[in-house]
C-alpha cells in the first residue's frame, strides 16, 4: 500500500513560486515577516519548514547535544559561536605583509593572533598598531578583498 506524499511537490513548488509567494508562505508557516534575504535564502528555510511540520523537527536530545558541542567549540562564547570557523586561519598559519619597506610577521593563535611576542585579538589592532591607521585587518594582510561581496 502506498500513499501519496505532497511535501515532495510543495517543495518542488518552491522552484516556480514567484518571490512575493515565498514571501506570503514564508508569513503562513513562520508566523512573522520574512527578511530580506535572497530568494534561494527563503526556498531553502521553507522547504525545511516544510519537512519540520510534516515529518517533525530535531529531537530534544538531539538538540541538547548539538548545544553541548557548539559550548565545546566555543565556550559559550556568544561572539565566537556568530564567528565562522572556515573564515578563521588555522592556528600556526603565519601572515606576512610588508608596509613601508618593514616586513610584519602575525601568526594565528588558538586565541587570536601574535605579533612582536605580544597576543592581539583581532587583525585590525595589529594593523593600526603597525600603519597609525584604522584599517579592517582582513583586508590589510590580504585575506579579504576589498571589494568583494558577500
Amino acid at each position: 500500500m502506498t500513499t501519496h506524499d505532497p511535501i515532495p511537490a510543495r517543495l518542488a513548488a518552491l522552484k516556480t513560486a514567484t518571490t512575493p509567494e515565498l514571501k506570503a508562505q514564508w508569513r503562513d508557516l513562520f508566523d512573522s515577516e520574512p527578511p530580506p534575504f535572497n530568494r534561494r535564502y527563503l526556498e531553502s528555510r521553507l522547504a525545511y519548514r516544510i519537512q519540520e511540520l510534516a515529518y517533525g523537527g530535531l529531537k530534544p536530545e538531539t538538540i541538547r547535544r548539538l548545544e553541548r558541542l557548539g559550548e565545546e567549540l566555543d565556550g559559550g562564547d556568544r561572539k565566537k559561536s556568530r564567528m565562522r570557523a572556515d573564515t578563521m586561519p588555522i592556528a600556526g598559519t603565519r601572515l606576512i605583509r610588508e608596509w613601508q619597506g618593514v616586513e610584519h610577521v602575525v601568526t594565528v593563535t588558538a586565541e587570536g593572533f601574535e605579533w612582536q611576542g605580544r597576543p592581539y585579538r583581532s587583525l585590525s589592532a595589529i594593523a593600526r598598531a603597525i600603519t597609525g591607521t584604522r584599517w579592517n585587518g582582513w583586508v590589510f594582510f590580504g585575506l579579504k578583498n576589498r571589494r568583494a561581496r558577500t
